[in-house]
């Protein structure tokens, strides 16, 4: 059969061949040319998957939401030779600039279908990460997890903008913070999030959270600190929490109570809300204080 001319089809025909391409061949076409690239394709008709941005090694992993579809791409200089020339699910692309490479690709994916972003920020290297500024504050741009490293000043500014659209961010990691006199503002708040060391998240910042999981390592926070929150859950605040877990390894005074039962009574007993629609199984040991939220049935 002679080749088709698909570029030259009608756009509604075009959108309907497109429609029965699979994640990879839509990908491979786009990579194809300039042309390909730009070819419209409706994101209403398109998949939904999950962008994995390795910004450091300018790697690009798209997964399908059941994870069955696995496509690597990866980006290299013109002048470099691919490190990865058995790769079966995936292909590497050869431009002029490795980093807009890496951000072209990552752009036209972006438009091609319906993506939550996963991907690790830090400033450690900042003529790697500083590209990428202008997708990460992309108000359409959401996100599956963003890891996010705090070590130099020039991160304040980083995170202050990128923390008014952390409501689409469906799970946040604070990896760590360098920098002791800087507090993070929340201008708003994912749906789960997770602080490896916690010491700077205080009672108030945990009173205004509205996660549905959070998870504290190494917090300051101590009993009185927990009875306040487990006292303003039972009168209905914290609508959206489900899980909570305080790790506190830096506490040394393990002697004050909580609703006057030591850490040993604590763990495993179970409370209600004052309306009596929620329960909390409160688990405890080492230091460390989990709650575990669920519907009264």
């Amino acid at each position: 059969m002679p080749p088709l001319p698909l570029l030259r089809l009608p756009q509604l025909i075009l959108r309907e061949v497109f429609k029965s391409f699979s994640i990879i061949e839509k990908i491979k076409l786009s990579l194809c040319s300039k042309k390909t690239s730009q070819i419209n394709i409706s994101r209403s008709h398109s998949q939904k998957v999950i962008l994995v941005l390795d910004i450091l090694k300018q790697n690009i992993r798209v997964l399908s939401e059941n994870n069955k579809d696995i496509f690597e791409i990866f980006t290299y200089p013109d002048s470099g030779i691919g490190q990865n020339s058995n790769i079966s699910r995936g292909v590497q692309i050869f431009s002029k600039n490795h980093q807009e490479g890496f951000l072209s690709v990552t752009r036209n994916v972006l438009k091609m279908f319906q993506c939550k972003v996963t991907t690790n920020v830090s400033c450690h290297n900042c003529d790697l990460y500083q590209p990428m500024v202008s997708i990460l504050l992309d108000p359409h741009v959401e996100f599956k997890k963003l890891t996010i490293s705090l070590k130099r000043s020039e991160d304040e500014l980083l995170f202050n903008q990128i923390s008014n659209k952390f409501e689409l961010v469906e799970d946040l990691e604070l990896s760590s913070i360098l920098k002791p006199d800087f507090i993070p503002v929340f201008n708003s708040w994912p749906q789960k999030i997770g602080i490896i060391n916690s010491a700077w998240f205080t009672l108030d910042h945990l009173l205004a959270c509205t996660c549905t999981t959070i998870k504290l390592g190494k917090s300051h926070l101590g009993n009185k600190d927990l009875e306040v929150i487990l006292r303003k859950w039972k009168t209905g605040g914290f609508p959206n929490l489900e899980y909570l877990h305080i790790d506190r390894d830096y506490i040394s005074n393990n002697k004050t109570t909580i609703w006057r039962l030591n850490q040993l009574e604590l763990g495993g007993k179970v409370i209600q809300t004052n309306d009596g629609r929620k329960k909390a199984t409160i688990n405890t040991g080492n230091g460390r204080i989990e709650v575990y939220i669920t519907p009264v049935e």
